[in-house]
C-alpha cells in the first residue's frame, strides 16, 4: 500500500501559511490602502475611446494638475480590437461638475491630438448609494455563508453535522480573505466582480469539502473500528488526487481567461480572472488539508469531554 499523507500532524502547518499571508496583507492594505471601485466608496467614472497607441503613463503626465482628486487610470481593448477606451476613476464624496469634465477633456484631446480622443461614458455614484451597495454585497455573502453551514450540517448530520458544517466555513472564510488579499497585493479594484469571485469560491470550495465529508461519511459504515484520525486521514488520502486534478483543470480555465485580460487590457476580466485563480488553488489546499483537520480536532475535543 502506497504511503500515506497524515493530514492530521501537518494541518498546522498550513494555518501557519494562511496566517503568514493574511498578516503581511494586513501590513500591505494599512501601507498602500484597499482600492474600492466607485460602486462601493462613490465617485465619478469617465471614459474615452481613442484611437492608435496611448500609455498609461502619458495620461497621468497630460492630467498633471487637472485632477486634484485621487484617481485611477484603467486601460482596455475591446476582444476584437475596435475600441480602445481609457478610464479615469475618481474616488471622493463630490461628483464632478460639467466644467471640470470639459477641462479633463480639452487637456486628454491637447496631449493626444492624432488619438481622435472622444468621450465614451461617464457616470457617477454618491456615497450613500454605494455605502448601500456595499452593505447589500455583504448581506448576501453573509447568507450565502450561512446556508452552507445549514447544508452541510443537514447533509452530514449522522458524524456531527454541525461541527462539518463550522469546519467547511472556516475552509471557506480562509478562501475568501485569500481571494481579497490577493486583491491588496496586486493592487485590483474590490467593485462587483470580486463579490462575483467570492460567491464563485464558495461553491467551488465548498464542492471539494463535500466531496471530502461524503467519503468520511462512507468509510466509517466500511470501517467502524477505525480511530477519528486513521478514518479521516484514509478518506482524505482517496479524495486528494481526484481534489487535485479538478483544481488543475479549473486554474487552467481560470488562467485563460487572467491570459486575455492581460493581452486585450481587459480590467473587468483583470479583476475576476486573478483572485479567482488564487481562490481555486485555496480552495483545494483548504477543503482538504484544513476543514479535515479541524473536524478531527473538534470530534475529539466532544469525545474527550463525554468521558
Amino acid at each position: 500500500m502506497a504511503k500515506q499523507f497524515d493530514f492530521n500532524k501537518h494541518y498546522k502547518k498550513f494555518i501557519i501559511v494562511y496566517l503568514a499571508i493574511f498578516v503581511v496583507g494586513a501590513v500591505v492594505a494599512g501601507i498602500f490602502g484597499v482600492d474600492l471601485d466607485i460602486n462601493f466608496s462613490g465617485g465619478t467614472r469617465i471614459t474615452y475611446s481613442y484611437e492608435g497607441d496611448i500609455k498609461e503613463a502619458d495620461v497621468n503626465k497630460a492630467l498633471d494638475g487637472v485632477i486634484k482628486e485621487k484617481y485611477t487610470v484603467g486601460m482596455s481593448t475591446s476582444i476584437a480590437g475596435d475600441t480602445k477606451t481609457v478610464s479615469l476613476s475618481l474616488v471622493g464624496n463630490k461628483s464632478l461638475d460639467a466644467e471640470s469634465q470639459e477641462k479633463i477633456t480639452e487637456a486628454l484631446e491637447k496631449a493626444f491630438k492624432d488619438n481622435k480622443i472622444e468621450l465614451y461614458d461617464s457616470n457617477s455614484v454618491s456615497p450613500s448609494i454605494a455605502g448601500s451597495f456595499f452593505l447589500k454585497s455583504l448581506v448576501a455573502v453573509a447568507i450565502a455563508a450561512a446556508l452552507v453551514v445549514v447544508y452541510v450540517s443537514v447533509r452530514f448530520r449522522k458524524i456531527g453535522g454541525f461541527s462539518a458544517g463550522i469546519s467547511a466555513l472556516i475552509a471557506l472564510i480562509l478562501d475568501v480573505l485569500v481571494t481579497f488579499f490577493v486583491c491588496v497585493f496586486f493592487r485590483l479594484q474590490i467593485d462587483s466582480n470580486y463579490i462575483a469571485v467570492v460567491l464563485t469560491i464558495l461553491g467551488y470550495s465548498l464542492n471539494d469539502t463535500i466531496v471530502a465529508f461524503d467519503r468520511i461519511r462512507e468509510n466509517r459504515k466500511l470501517y467502524p473500528e477505525d480511530s477519528i484520525d486513521t478514518l479521516v486521514n484514509k478518506s482524505l488520502n482517496m479524495v486528494m488526487v481526484r481534489n487535485i486534478v479538478t483544481s488543475v483543470t479549473t486554474f487552467a480555465a481560470v488562467l485563460t481567461v487572467v491570459g486575455v485580460s492581460e493581452l486585450f487590457g481587459l480590467t473587468s476580466l483583470r479583476t475576476f480572472g486573478i483572485p479567482m485563480a488564487f481562490g481555486v488553488i485555496s480552495g483545494a489546499i483548504s477543503s482538504i488539508f484544513v476543514s479535515g483537520p479541524i473536524w478531527v480536532v473538534w470530534q475529539n475535543k466532544k469525545k474527550a469531554k463525554k468521558k
